[in-house]
């Protein structure tokens, strides 16, 4: 495996972040799957080599990542909190990663970079213009300037518009399908379930459980869902989803619909095609009950 964490603990001072985790990653991509204070942020860290374990054994190619530059030549990190100097365009971010990597090319590795996230035509834009989404693909743009064979991701779809978020997901998906070790986080579910083959839930620094995201799903399925729905015609959109087998529950208010589901799938389905049909437009389509402690309360009652 690439990354091997055996009985890893991190605290500070009286307050532990990560709790005696054991877990294997290899390539392809694995979601990292946790509420905000689960550790998962802590634990890539230190895959990343900038905190080293209070207790236990990590290793990343075989290697200790603390006190070890040489992973860098390999690693690549997109840090949750924006690590971008505002004052510099996207291009000359880029490029200037491209130099402290030594790179034989510096110029050309950006220019490779920027245009594998989409960002070409605002890369001579200040930093400081750039909307919380184009900021975290210049991020990944600057962590993939090297071409890692390791790339850990804290949040990367944070502030994305869907498009964005759509050719995020591609691209990750197609760097883990080339033998490449993808590790991202994240506390929707969606995200995980849509991109992941690997799944790590951590809850309170611990790691609660392990696997095939299917095998995790299929012991929620009794679960009910509930969605927050805005549309071009909310009362004409009620009146088609009421009757319908997954549906439970519809509520309509000022703000949208409020809608109980028992199947995520089927009403993820029906939906869409009622208003293709309907000639309803969808303006939000949310889950307001994805949160890892409501899924978590399943897996543990289960």
């Amino acid at each position: 495996m690439t990354i091997e964490l055996k009985g890893v603990s991190r605290w500070y001072g009286n307050v532990v972040a990560v709790n005696d985790v054991t877990m294997s990653i290899g390539p392809g991509v694995t979601g990292l799957l946790g509420p905000n204070g689960a550790g998962k942020s802590t634990l890539m860290h230190m895959i990343a080599g900038f905190l080293p374990p209070s207790r236990g054994e990590l290793t990343v190619r075989g290697g200790h990542s603390w006190r070890n530059p040489d992973i860098y030549r390999t690693v690549g990190l997109v840090p949750e909190r924006d690590s971008v100097y505002a004052f510099l365009t996207g291009e000359q971010f880029v490029t200037a990663t491209a130099r402290l990597h030594q790179l034989s090319d510096p110029a050309a590795a950006a220019t490779a970079a920027i245009a594998r996230l989409d960002m070409a035509d605002v890369a001579h834009r200040k930093i400081t213009t750039y909307s919380k989404g184009m900021r975290q693909r210049i991020k990944v743009a600057a962590a993939l300037v090297h071409d890692p064979e390791i790339l850990v991701l804290d949040e990367p779809f944070n502030g994305m518009d869907p498009r964005q978020r759509l050719h995020m997901m591609d691209l990750l998906d197609k760097l883990g399908s080339e033998g490449r070790t993808i590790v991202f986080s994240s506390h929707i579910l969606e995200e995980v379930e849509r991109l992941s083959g690997t799944i790590q839930v951590m809850v309170a620094g611990r790691l609660a459980a392990s696997g095939d995201f299917r095998a995790i799903r299929r012991l929620m399925t009794s679960r009910p869902h509930v969605f927050t729905v805005r549309s071009s015609d909310d009362r004409l959109l009620a009146g088609t989803l009421i009757g319908r087998p997954a549906v439970t529950a519809v509520e309509l208010s000022r703000t949208g619909l409020q809608i109980r589901t028992s199947d995520y799938g089927a009403f993820c389905r029906d939906i869409a095609v009622l208003a293709r049909d309907h000639g309803i437009r969808l303006r939000e389509v949310q889950p307001t009950d994805e949160s890892l402690e409501s899924v978590f309360a399943y897996l543990v009652a289960d």
